[in-house]
């Protein structure tokens, strides 16, 4: 797989911990386009998967790096808007590392190359910022260079034969001259259209 490299996700990662600040407490139990999360399960993940990144990125590879996180919402700290965006920039940090992108790391169990990795991460951050931002109703403008990695990325996982087990869902077509944030959505097996059902 072919994927854009050394990607800064230092602009994405404060977009996301903005979309953190707002998100009220009345918000956690609430749908997102994940089905089976509510809001608190995609913060829990999203802290999960940027230790798991970050420590990816630094080759600290053990128990973060060799296991998938398991979103868990109650198991949220109850400093979660000060962690998470203190583990986003940490994460950032970490891919700024030319060294990141080369060589062999691991994250969810799975070896893969530095530059996957690092595309993988990429792409969690713009497509789990939609996620957030769609389920709590704030408005979202990811970071150009990260919206167009993630894209090129997810539009190579698409046509590469996806099995069970795939971290992408069938695909959901879109127009071809949709803005590219909702192609990428549809990539990621998301419809862009989704909102919270009605109450």
């Amino acid at each position: 797989m072919t994927v854009m490299s050394l990607i800064d996700l230092e602009v994405q990662a404060r977009v996301l911990s903005r979309l953190v600040a707002g998100v009220p407490d009345a918000a956690l139990a609430g749908p997102t386009p994940c089905p089976e999360y509510v809001v608190a399960d995609l913060l829990d993940h999203v802290r999960g998967l940027s230790v798991a990144f970050r420590d990816a990125a630094r080759k600290d590879l053990g128990l973060t790096t060799d296991t998938a996180p398991e979103p868990d919402g109650p198991s949220l700290p109850a400093d979660w808007r000060e962690e998470l965006p203190r583990l986003l920039e940490e994460l950032a940090d970490a891919w700024k590392d030319p060294a990141a992108w080369t060589g062999m790391t691991r994250a969810g169990g799975v070896d893969l190359p530095g530059e996957i990795a690092g595309a993988v991460a990429v792409d969690e951050l713009v497509i789990h910022g939609w996620d957030l931002a769609r389920a709590t109703g704030q408005e979202y403008a990811p970071d150009e260079a990260a919206l167009r990695s993630t894209h090129a990325f997810l539009l190579t996982a698409a046509q590469e034969e996806r099995g069970e087990g795939d971290i992408f869902g069938p695909v959901v077509r879109v127009a071809d001259d949709a803005p590219l944030l909702d192609r990428a959505v549809g990539l990621s097996g998301r419809d862009p259209g989704w909102t919270p059902p009605r109450p």
